[in-house]
């Protein structure tokens, strides 16, 4: 060989081992017979921790291990024997224990005779391809575990045609995985909603909106759209997350609702109802028609509360607002204000005489019993009416003159109607003033009791003597209690006005024993007339205990009047109140006797000790008939039943002696003494 043959030789080998070391892959070359090495690049030798120089004449086994080239001896022989190119790939972890795979190629070198006589070992690192293929793997299963997992639908689609979807989606519109998949989503969507969702799909927007889809039996869903494009296996893909959003939406409907109607009948509430009663007024205004506004409120309806609780109370509204509503027309505004207040705004209306037939059926209909807690209550209503135009053409002056008048139809005796007057407006405003004036009456010390006494029809003997308010008026002066108390009793006053007598009647009562003006055993008592709104206030009792201990009286020294009315209007507490009253040492009558609606049943269950006789029977004895056998059987019945028995308003001689013969015990009126003033009656007391 020449000297510029070997040059040539010499460069050409240097150029091809520069090749090799720049090339990204291992090369090696083996002898077929010995399998020791012949040749490696550089990145084939630090594979193996060798060198370009020191890796050549070591055999297979001794550059990657006994282990590894039993394992792989197999391919070699078959590179050799078959003189066929082998593939395989083989995981080959770092020393630190990274994961890294690699792919071997055995290639086949032949002789002149067609016979291997080496084999070139060609290695590529695929790392990277295989944690990218195991990365969209694992992606893969976790979107498939999620998909399975969310409560939300989740469908694919390429170009509108489905290409998988997860069960809740599949349960949602009630389509199995093989129907929904192959189908244009459209096929799932509302028919009016189409047009919206094509263009979103148009313009391949990813946004949140709301729309609807059909059941497969047809039933519209309504739901929530997400709607995203990704990229999976190399196409382009539309995800959408279908959220069923019917609950949602009716929880806001319950919110809209609850916004404009009483969360406990379902009425209109009062703002919901204003708002309504204006439009209809203005349409009123402008067609020249009338209108009626009711306000009704329940009579009595606190002692259901306090005898049955709140709960019966609110099933006994719900009826009455049933009953209401069941008794007028679809174009009748019906709504609650609170409490038992309810409002009723009439359309429609010819005259006076139409809003009339309403108000009679209206009575009929609330005042039925209702079943609460088992029992059977009658529960009836006060209703004041004011007329649009006529009694205003604003809603809060009707409301308000609706109101006043419903004030009055109390005042009447309850269950009963009230058409607004000109009259009751300046009624409640003098009202009002005097309401004003009430409440400085109490700070002024401006009330004071009278006394009418009471004697032993038998002896004479002073026995014990009514309280009788009085309100000093620093201009219209001595007032009776009739020109005040309807206010007091309408505005709440009337508790602390009423607990005001009780103290001073329990302070005279103490200052009387201590100055000797009731000499004798037997106990002279004062009588206090109690209001109904004193007499249902919860723990009744107890204040009276408390008004005894601050005056240091004792219960026996007084006397507590009640109406008839007042005790059947709480029948079911009475009795417990009374019993607790009576253990304090007070006695307790029944005032104004025979006009109310007490039965005998009612006498022999109710812990009492006295009947007062109302004057309207005494007034007329001796002479009217009709009196004397009504006076004579409530005396002999009240007897019989070991009950007390005082008679009112005796005038003459001849009516203590009519009394005296049937039995009757104490007596009071003008024959006896007029009501007079504390220090007047002391002076009474004495001279007797």
């Amino acid at each position: 060989m020449s000297v510029d043959v070997a040059a040539t030789l010499a460069e050409q080998a240097a150029r091809f081992r520069m090749l090799a070391d720049y090339l990204p892959a291992w090369i090696a070359l083996y002898e077929a017979r010995t399998q020791t090495c012949l040749f490696a690049n550089r990145g084939y030798a630090e594979a193996f921790g060798l060198t370009e120089q020191s890796i050549v004449g070591l055999s297979f086994a001794q550059i990657i291990g006994a282990e590894a080239a039993a394992l792989i001896q197999p391919a070699v022989d078959r590179v050799i024997a078959e003189r066929v190119a082998v593939s395989y790939e083989r995981e080959l972890p770092e020393a630190d224990g990274t994961p890294r795979w690699i792919e071997v190629n055995l290639i086949p070198q032949l002789g002149a005779d067609g016979e291997a006589v080496a084999s070139c070992v060609l290695i590529n690192d695929i790392t990277k391809h295989r944690l990218a293929e195991r990365e969209a793997r694992e992606s893969q299963v976790r979107l498939d575990k999620f998909m399975r997992a969310t409560v939300e639908g989740i469908l694919f689609h390429k170009d509108g045609i489905t290409t998988d979807v997860n069960p809740p989606c599949c349960e949602l519109v009630g389509y199995t995985l093989r129907e929904m998949v192959g189908r244009h989503v459209m096929s799932f969507i509302a028919p009016d909603e189409v047009p919206k969702v094509m263009e979103v799909m148009r313009l391949g927007r990813e946004l949140r909106y709301e729309t609807a889809v059909l059941h497969k039996d047809g039933t519209r869903i309504p739901v929530e759209f997400i709607v995203r494009t990704l990229e999976q296996g190399g196409e382009k893909l539309r995800m959408t997350i279908v959220r069923d959003i019917r609950d949602r939406l009716d929880s806001e409907a319950r919110i809209q609702h609850l916004a404009h109607h009483d969360a406990l009948t379902g009425l209109l509430n009062r703002a919901a109802f204003m708002d309504r009663m204006a439009s209809l007024l203005k349409r009123a205004e402008r067609r020249s028609e009338m209108l009626a506004l009711l306000f009704i409120d329940l009579d009595n309806f606190k002692r259901v509360n306090d005898s049955l609780g709140h709960l019966e109370g609110d099933k006994v509204l719900t009826t009455v607002s049933e009953r209401l509503v069941g008794a007028l027309r679809g174009s009748d505004l019906v709504g609650r204000f609170g409490g038992d207040e309810f409002v009723v705004l009439l359309t429609d209306l010819n005259s006076r005489a139409d809003v009339i037939v309403v108000l009679e059926a209206l009575l009929s209909v609330v005042e039925v019993p209702v079943k609460a807690d088992g029992r059977a209550l009658s529960v009836t209503p006060s209703i004041g009416v004011a007329l649009f135009p006529d009694d205003g053409q604003h809603a809060d002056e009707l409301i308000q003159h609706a109101d006043t008048a419903m004030y009055r139809a109390k005042a009447r005796g309850r269950a009963t109607y009230q058409f607004f007057e000109p009259s009751l407006a300046e009624t409640a405003y003098a009202d009002l003033v005097l309401e004003a004036e009430l409440a400085q009456a109490l700070t002024r010390n401006e009330f004071e009791l009278f006394f009418q006494p009471q004697v032993d029809i038998a002896t004479g003997q002073l026995s014990g003597a009514e309280a009788l308010l009085r309100w000093r008026h620093p201009r219209r002066g001595l007032l009776a209690p009739d020109a005040f108390i309807f206010v007091a009793e309408r505005h709440r006053l009337m508790l602390a006005l009423g607990e005001w007598v009780l103290r001073e009647a329990a302070a005279t009562a103490r200052r009387w024993r201590e100055q000797g003006l009731t000499p004798g055993p037997a106990p002279v008592r004062i009588a206090v007339n109690l209001s109904r709104m004193q007499f249902n206030l919860d723990g009744f009792a107890d204040t009276v205990a408390r008004v005894l201990g601050d005056a240091g009286a004792r219960g026996q020294w007084l006397e507590l009047e009640l109406t008839e009315r007042m005790l059947i209007d709480d029948i079911q507490h009475a009795p417990t109140t009374l019993a607790q009253l009576r253990a304090l040492g007070l006695t307790v009558s029944v005032d104004d006797f025979g006009t109310g609606y007490t039965s005998l049943a009612h006498l022999t269950e109710l812990p009492l000790d006295k009947l007062k006789i109302d004057q309207s029977f005494v007034s007329r004895l001796p002479d009217d008939v009709g009196a004397q056998a009504i006076t004579r059987a409530i005396v002999q019945m009240a007897v019989g039943l070991g009950l007390t028995v005082t008679a009112e308003g005796v005038r003459t001689a001849a009516q203590w002696q009519l009394l005296a013969g049937w039995g009757c015990q104490q007596i009071q009126g003008e024959l006896v003494g007029l009501p007079m003033p504390a220090a007047e009656f002391d002076a009474w007391v004495r001279a007797r």
